[in-house]
């Protein structure tokens, strides 16, 4: 798939002697203000978002599925994390948190224009946070903003004293319909995603990586929660998640929700109440 390459140059820096090639070496994060990456606009196609669709829980409609612009971001965050000047290597850092914007329903067969941000590190007790920002627009570079992401990745070490970073989630139900995931799943996604992340795909690159087997995408979990609530949910929605522990393939979660005045709280937890996602909607 076309994400394998910046995969594979992205996990360049995890590589001892390697890492400290030129055109590999990472700068100091004390120097890191920021980096920009935008690609040339992008038609939404219908064979794309139906097979996203099927591997996430979504039906079938001529608006994309509110988690989808996530994939047409995704390699310009992978060359943000495997430009030298970016200080942190992809692979080891953990995506911890997102928050996605939906401004309006994004119809299939529309042309965005999609730009991808990340500033200077936030402190954390455990290490540093940078945090991507994704905006998409209809109409031109400078036309409608559609949709807007946060995703915060930690890079572990050098943590701050005293540093608070994360979202605090309503409660919710820690039991509820169970899912059944099959082993390939990681694989299914990274399919649709350009996701290859080794953690994801086999046990034997899983177990490589630190891991006991192969383990689901956060992106994957949050987008088959939001499927789950997506019939209730309006046009214009903001929806928040924090990725708690990995979902290891196969395996079984369950999914459960609860009101809220302006939406819903939500968690997928393993079927004896482990945390996995905490997330929660909210209307615009």
């Amino acid at each position: 798939m076309a994400a394998l390459p910046m995969l594979l140059k992205a996990a360049l820096p995890s590589i001892p002697v390697v890492n400290q090639l030129p055109g590999v070496k990472k700068a100091p994060a004390s120097s890191f203000d920021g980096l920009t990456r935008t690609r040339p606009p992008v038609t939404v196609e219908r064979a794309d978002v139906e097979a996203y669709a099927k591997v996430c829980g979504f039906p079938t409609k001529d608006v994309v599925p509110l988690p989808y612009p996530h994939l047409l971001v995704f390699a310009q965050q992978m060359a943000i994390m495997s430009d030298p000047a970016f200080p942190a290597p992809a692979i080891g850092t953990v995506h911890l948190e997102n928050s996605i914007t939906q401004h309006r329903p994004i119809a299939v067969g529309e042309t965005l224009d999609v730009t991808a941000h990340v500033g200077a590190a936030v402190p954390h007790p455990k290490g540093r946070i940078f945090e991507f920002a994704t905006t998409v627009r209809a109409g031109g570079p400078d036309g409608e903003v559609v949709w807007e992401e946060t995703s915060a990745y930690l890079r572990r070490g050098g943590g701050t004293d005293g540093a608070s970073y994360g979202t605090v989630f309503p409660d919710a139900p820690t039991t509820g319909v169970e899912w059944r995931l099959p082993a390939d799943l990681g694989r299914r996604y990274a399919a649709v995603s350009g996701d290859a992340n080794p953690i994801h795909l086999y046990p034997l690159t899983a177990k490589a990586l630190g891991f006991p087997r192969q383990i689901a995408h956060g992106m994957w979990t949050m987008a088959r929660c939001v499927a789950a609530l997506e019939n209730r949910l309006p046009d214009a929605v903001r929806v928040d998640v924090a990725f708690k522990t990995p979902v290891l393939l196969p395996g079984t979660v369950a999914f459960g929700s609860t009101t809220l005045d302006r939406g819903y709280a939500f968690a997928l937890t393993s079927p004896s109440g482990k945390p996995h996602l905490a997330g929660r909607t909210t209307a615009l």
